[in-house]
Formats: C-alpha cells, structure tokens, sequence
C-alpha cells in the first residue's frame, strides 16, 4: 500500500533514509510524471518540470499555477506530446505515481525502485499497482519483464530498504 484508505500517506509510512532516497532521485531527474494526489513537497518541488495527469484538460496544456508544470490527459495525447510541451526530449523522467500513473509506464520502465516498510500495515489501503493485494507487488513487476536487482536498507531499525528492480537492456533498447 502507497496510501491509507483515505488516499494520503500516513506519518507511519514516511521514513527519513526512504525520503532521502526518493529526494536525491527527483534532484537527479529531468522530469517528473504524477497524478493530481502525488507531490513531494520540499523545497525543491516548484522548481522541477512536471506532468501532472488529470482529466482536467482534453489534451496537453501549461499549468496556470505552475510555470514547470504540464497538465496532461493520456486518454486525449500520447505521453510524447505532454513531454514535448514540457520541453523535455531527453534524459530521465521520474514516475513517482499514483497506481493508475505508475501501471500506464509497466511496460516502459527501465527501472522501477520498490521501497517496502514490513512494519507498517494500511487495511484497505490504496495499493501501488493495480491488482494488488491479490498478486505482490513483486509479482505484478516481474510479470512485466522487470527484476529484482540491488537492495538497500534505508532504514535498519524499521527494516525500510528499496529494491531497484530492473529491465534488462536488450528489451529497454526494443522499446525505445
């Protein structure tokens, strides 16, 4: 689970090393892919370049309220309009969610990094991916060509770690 019932993370799922992690991803990043309820909210946030997808626009259009930001319907234009009208045609792009954002890029990622805090529990929370809990989330990525790869314990005393789940080059370069 991503989100407790109500669609918010709760504060017994934020940890700071996972934070850390996620932070020093979207510095890294030319371009970040959310939905209107996802949003890293540090410093940084207004300054990176942006798609929001929302049904709010028929298309592809400038946020009003955010000069990084492109507002994008996938159901009106392909992903590659919503990143030509960012103004991004290279480098990394950052899908940081929510499930319905996360499984329209299954099959594009070339890595997918899978934080997991054991410890917390969210009964009928929203989960990462669609069709989950009846699969893993582990499952649900390798059934789309991904594998686990290195992990990381960001955070010992409650067992948070990231798995980097990877696509092996040759079906990355097919897709291109």
């Amino acid at each position: 689970m991503l989100a407790n019932a109500d669609h918010v993370m709760p504060d017994e799922l934020k940890f700071e090393g996972d934070k850390a992690f996620f932070f020093a991803a979207l510095d890294r990043a030319d371009l970040i892919v959310h939905g209107r309820n996802s949003y890293e909210d540090q410093p940084n946030s207004p300054k990176r370049r942006r798609i929001i997808v929302t049904r709010k626009v028929g298309a592809v259009a400038r946020d009003t309220e955010n000069p990084n930001a492109t507002l994008w319907n996938p159901h009106g234009a392909a992903f590659e309009a919503a990143r030509a009208q960012a103004g991004v045609h290279t480098g990394t792009v950052a899908i940081i969610g929510g499930p319905d954002v996360f499984d329209m890029f299954m099959d594009r990622y070339d890595t997918f990094f899978l934080s997991q805090a054991p410890r917390v529990r969210l009964p009928g929370g929203e989960p990462c991916f669609d069709g989950v809990p009846a699969r893993s989330p582990e499952q649900v990525l390798a059934a789309h060509g991904l594998k686990a790869a290195e992990s990381i314990i960001l955070d010992p005393a409650f067992d948070v770690s990231v798995t980097a789940w990877r696509r092996d080059n040759a079906s990355s370069a097919a897709r291109r």
